[in-house]
């Protein structure tokens, strides 16, 4: 890896961090989204380091559309146990039961956008004022189109990101562009 990308992850690294402990400190009931992906595994990553020695002063929170893997799940579960924070679920299939969402049919059907209705009930009934969450700082755009239309990747097929001047970039750590959205 080249001095130059490892000061350029390094950085990324760091602002991370910063922001991470910038909404610790401005807001009262902060919380770390976390499915167990890739994503968040990063951010809970950094959010370790933000508060090395101690502990993530702010819960993890999940909200479980039904379509996880098993060991994604199993992961999430050692992992949060391992790092000694609380783990809050909410379930998609918990909305859907109540009426608050209904579920999608036919070829292209997802459980990803009844997603929103279930997360903004979990920011009320806990009363979070920010959610930190991770996401990848820039993807090939027919990754992207797939995943909206619920059509996956294909059977060898790679993801990968691709910076600025076509360069690609380690996933995980360009996730770690944290996104920081303030709830009323």
């Amino acid at each position: 890896m080249s001095s130059y990308l490892r000061s350029q992850l390094k950085q990324l690294e760091s602002e991370a961090i910063h922001v991470i402990r910038e909404v610790a400190a401005q807001f009262e009931r902060p919380v770390l989204l976390f499915s167990g992906g890739k994503d968040s595994i990063v951010m809970a990553r950094l959010a370790q380091k933000a508060f090395f020695p101690g502990k993530i002063p702010f819960p993890l929170l999940h909200v479980d559309t039904g379509h996880n893997f098993p060991e994604t799940l199993e992961y999430r579960d050692r992992m949060v146990e391992k790092i000694g924070v609380r783990l809050i679920v909410r379930y998609v299939q918990d909305s859907i039961d109540q009426g608050r969402v209904v579920e999608e049919t036919g070829p292209y059907a997802s459980r990803n956008a009844l997603q929103t209705v279930t997360l903004l009930d979990a920011l009320a009934e806990f009363k979070f004022e920010a959610a930190l969450g991770g996401a990848r700082r820039v993807e090939d755009h027919e990754v992207v189109r797939r995943r909206v239309r619920g059509e996956g990747e294909a059977v060898g097929q790679r993801r990968r990101a691709v910076g600025p001047r076509g360069a690609t970039e380690a996933p995980a750590l360009a996730s770690a562009r944290t996104l920081v959205r303030k709830v009323l």
